[in-house]
C-alpha cells in the first residue's frame, strides 16, 4: 500500500474512531489487490438515501393532492352553474294545438302559458321574464294559479309582472293552492283586478273576432285552508258553476291549476286545458320522465307538454318558480305559447 493510501486510510479510521461512534455503523473498508482500497455504504449513507427518498414521496403526494384539490374545485364550479342555470336559464315552448271547431279567425290565435312562478323573479323588475314574454307576441296571456307562495311573502314578485305584461295582451288569471292556502286571496284579487287582470273565479268570459268568438273559463283551485277535503267532488261543483249558460257550441278553453283532474276536466266536453301544478315532475329522469309531483306522487302522469283524453286537448306548463323542493334538474323552467289551428 502506497503512503498516501496509508495516510489516508488512517485519517479516515482516525475521524471515525476519535467519533465515538461504535464500530457497527462505520463504513465497511474493502483493500484491492492493487493496493487500493473502496469505502461501501455505512447505515448512515442507508439513512440518508431513505429521507431524501421520504422527501420526494411527500412532495409527489403533495402535488397530487394540489391536482385532485383544483380537480374538485373545478368540478364543484360547473355543478354550482349548472344547477344555477336549470334554475334560472327561461325557455320558450312552442306548441301548434289543433281544434277540429275552431272558428276561422281564430286560426294562428295565439295564447302564451304561465304558471308556477312561486315569487321568483327574473332579473331586476322581473326584466328578462317581461322580455321573453313580450317576444312572443301573443293574443292573451293566461296565468295558472301559483302566482305567489303561501310559505313566503313574495307576492310583489308575482303582482308585478302581470302589471306589466297587461299592456302586451290580455291577462286571465285563475288560482293555484298556493293562493287559496295564503289567506291573502281576497286582498291578492282586488290588487290584481285594479291592474286590469281578469280574475276569473270559475266564471267564464268571451273573446270575440268579429262575429266569432271563444269561451274562456276559469276555475278556483280545490285547495282549501280545512282539510280533509273531497277535491273531485269539489271540482264538478265548482265546473257545473263556472260552466253554467255556456253555449254547448263555443271552442272552450278552461284555465285550472291541476292536471290530474283532466279525468273530470274532458267530461265537460272543453276542448283545451291550460294547468300546471307539477312543476315538469322537478327533476327530469332520461327514458322515464318526472320523478315527483304534487297531488301526482312519484314518476306523475301528466307533468309537461299536451295529452288527448275524448276531445280534449290538456296542455301542461313545467312553470317557472319552485316551492319546497329548491331545485330542478333537466327541467328548466319554461313559457309555454300556443297557437291554435284549424
Amino acid at each position: 500500500m502506497s503512503a498516501r493510501n496509508t495516510c489516508a486510510l488512517y485519517f479516515y479510521n482516525s475521524r471515525i474512531d476519535n467519533s465515538g461512534i461504535d464500530s457497527a455503523f462505520r463504513p465497511r473498508i474493502h483493500l484491492k489487490t492493487d493496493g487500493n482500497y473502496n469505502l461501501s455504504p455505512g447505515p448512515y449513507n442507508a439513512l440518508e438515501d431513505f429521507l431524501h427518498s421520504a422527501k420526494q414521496n411527500r412532495r409527489d403526494l403533495s402535488m397530487r393532492n394540489w391536482k385532485l384539490l383544483i380537480a374538485l374545485v373545478i368540478t364543484l364550479l360547473f355543478f354550482i352553474l349548472f344547477l344555477n342555470f336549470e334554475n334560472n336559464s327561461l325557455t320558450v315552448t312552442n306548441l301548434d294545438v289543433k281544434l277540429d271547431d275552431l272558428p276561422p279567425k281564430f286560426d294562428g290565435y295565439k295564447i302564451l302559458h304561465i304558471s308556477d312562478l312561486h315569487g321568483k323573479s327574473f332579473g331586476p323588475r322581473q326584466r328578462d321574464l317581461v322580455a321573453a314574454i313580450s317576444k312572443t307576441n301573443p293574443d292573451l296571456i293566461a296565468v295558472t294559479g301559483d302566482l305567489i307562495d303561501h310559505r313566503r311573502n313574495n307576492d310583489e314578485a308575482g303582482i308585478l309582472l302581470l302589471r306589466q305584461i297587461t299592456g302586451i295582451a290580455p291577462v286571465y288569471f285563475v288560482t293555484g293552492n298556493h293562493e287559496q292556502q295564503s289567506g291573502r286571496l281576497n286582498s291578492l284579487e282586488n290588487r290584481l283586478t285594479k291592474y286590469g287582470v281578469k280574475v276569473l273565479r270559475n266564471s267564464h268570459a268571451s273573446i270575440n273576432r268579429g262575429n266569432e268568438r271563444l269561451s274562456i273559463v276559469g276555475m278556483d283551485d280545490v285547495a282549501k285552508n280545512a282539510k280533509p277535503y273531497d277535491s273531485d267532488a269539489i271540482v264538478v261543483n265548482e265546473l257545473n258553476q263556472a260552466m253554467a249558460d255556456l253555449p254547448k257550441s263555443d271552442v272552450t278553453i278552461l284555465l285550472a291549476h291541476r292536471p290530474e283532474k283532466f279525468s273530470i276536466y274532458s267530461l265537460y266536453g272543453v276542448d283545451l286545458i291550460l294547468a300546471g301544478h307539477a312543476h315538469g315532475g322537478q327533476i327530469g329522469l332520461p327514458l322515464i320522465g318526472g320523478l315527483y309531483a304534487p297531488d301526482q306522487g312519484f314518476f306523475p302522469k301528466y307533468i309537461s307538454g299536451p295529452y288527448k283524453k275524448h276531445n280534449s286537448t290538456m296542455v301542461v306548463s313545467r312553470g317557472l318558480g319552485n316551492s319546497i323542493a329548491p331545485q330542478r334538474i333537466f327541467n328548466r323552467p319554461e313559457i309555454v305559447l300556443i297557437t291554435l289551428r284549424r
